[in-house]
């Protein structure tokens, strides 16, 4: 294990150290292309983060963030033309912001060295480290927001869901079907009855599916959806007059551009999430002061305290704070994308943490290790508001149901390091 040196020891090398080069950032973003709208206000967020901590506090230890955007269009072909041209520039961490990038991406990331981070998405059981060395999905999973849907609506049907019926629309795809086996091995044992009603790229038509939950009226749809698939899901659920408070979607299913639409037909309308929503942070007071007012926004401003831009932040925070402990892990302030691994290895986010960095609150606390890359999985739920157009947490950041998760992941992960031949990377 590599220990730690002191804060002042890192101040002394900084100091004694020559010019040092960026900390590289990549954002493989799509501005452009069928998911653009949820596209901009992430890579918004993720950008302006970084802005923030260069022009506040001259980067991370001492050395600029240099952000090296790519766009994709959410094109799995791109992400890799992106990842192909940018990972020389000694990119420390790739964020693809895609499941299908995430699948091309994990095993060349890890033959090169690079650590991968997909908050919330891509390939599920690399939550275990010990056999997915170089992928991250902290603070929560696929899984973990299947199992957090379940339990939400436990709690709201006295801890008893025999006998009732659950739909699933999901996008189909391997993101939309990342929760079904999870939610086949709930239904099992809750006792709940779950249909299945797929919806294909990229959404647009779903008349059948929603004609099929007329019929069948089931007490609950949980969506995982994605783009316009989420907004013509909500206004049909509109149409057949389906109880609003009883659809919940998954946190790609919950940003502002999936309800306005709908106007005050998505009142109630409620999504899973792992970090906070609004603007009632100090942070945004710095970013408003640091780089809306400078004019160095990556985009028009106007994203500020929006789900997916906070979404963005957040992930730029989980780097930013990886980048610190890589820093005191190795007593230098150039980190290489080695060194970033072991940092996001050794990230612990504690409430304490969160509010010194104008966040308190935000998300749940969570600890990564060299067996855990998923953190501890807790997962809330917010619900929209149409009048006031604002989101609002309607529960506490909850654990999910960590035996059936575990299972799963040791399953999954099994398979494929044995597929592959990989050896244990925690000895």
């Amino acid at each position: 294990m590599k220990l730690k040196v002191t804060s002042l020891a890192l101040g002394a090398l900084m100091a004694a150290a020559p010019a040092m080069a960026d900390l590289v950032m990549p954002s493989l973003s799509y501005r452009t292309g069928p998911y653009a709208a949820g596209g901009i206000p992430f890579a918004d967020g993720y950008a302006d983060y970084f802005t923030l901590l260069n022009e506040r506090d001259g980067g991370i230890g001492g050395v600029p963030v240099r952000l090296l955007e790519c766009e994709t269009g959410y094109n799995t072909e791109k992400g890799v033309e992106c990842y192909e041209s940018t990972k020389g520039e000694g990119a420390l961490v790739y964020q693809p912001l895609s499941t299908g990038i995430t699948y091309q991406l994990i095993p060349k990331t890890t033959a090169d060295d690079i650590p991968l981070h997909t908050l919330g998405y891509g390939r599920t059981s690399a939550k275990n480290g010990d056999v997915f060395s170089h992928t991250f999905n902290y603070p929560a999973n696929y899984w973990d927001g299947a199992s957090g849907a379940i339990n939400y609506l436990l709690e709201v049907n006295d801890n008893d869901l025999s006998g009732k019926k659950i739909a699933l629309v999901y996008h189909n795809s391997a993101y939309g079907k990342e929760p079904i086996r999870t939610l086949e091995t709930l239904a099992e044992k809750h006792g709940f009855e779950l249909s299945l009603l797929p919806v294909d790229h990229p959404g647009q038509e779903q008349k059948s599916q929603w004609l099929q939950i007329r019929r069948d009226r089931p007490d609950n749809v949980i969506m995982w959806g994605w783009g316009v698939m989420n907004q013509v899901a909500i206004q049909e659920a509109a149409n057949i007059r389906f109880p609003m408070e009883d659809f919940i979607g998954i946190w790609w299913s919950g940003g502002d551009h999936d309800v306005l639409p709908a106007g005050e037909a998505a009142d109630g309308y409620k999504a899973l999430t792992f970090h906070a929503v609004g603007d009632d942070f100090p942070v945004f007071d710095d970013i408003q002061t640091h780089v809306v007012d400078k004019g160095l926004a990556a985009g028009a401003g106007d994203q500020v305290g929006n789900v997916l831009y906070n979404r963005g932040l957040y992930a730029a925070m989980l780097a930013a704070e990886a980048v610190k402990e890589a820093q005191e892990i190795h007593g230098v302030a150039d980190i290489t994308p080695s060194m970033m691994r072991d940092g996001m290895e050794a990230l612990e986010m504690t409430e304490e943490r969160m509010a010194a960095l104008g966040l308190p609150n935000f998300g749940p606390a969570f600890t990564a290790s060299c067996e855990n890359h998923g953190g501890d999985g807790y997962v809330g739920v917010t619900q929209w508001d149409a009048k006031n157009q604002t989101w609002s947490l309607v529960s506490d950041f909850a654990p999910t149901d960590g035996d059936v998760i575990g299972a799963l992941v040791d399953e999954d992960s099994g398979a494929y390091a044995a597929e592959n031949n990989i050896p244990s990377n925690c000895n």
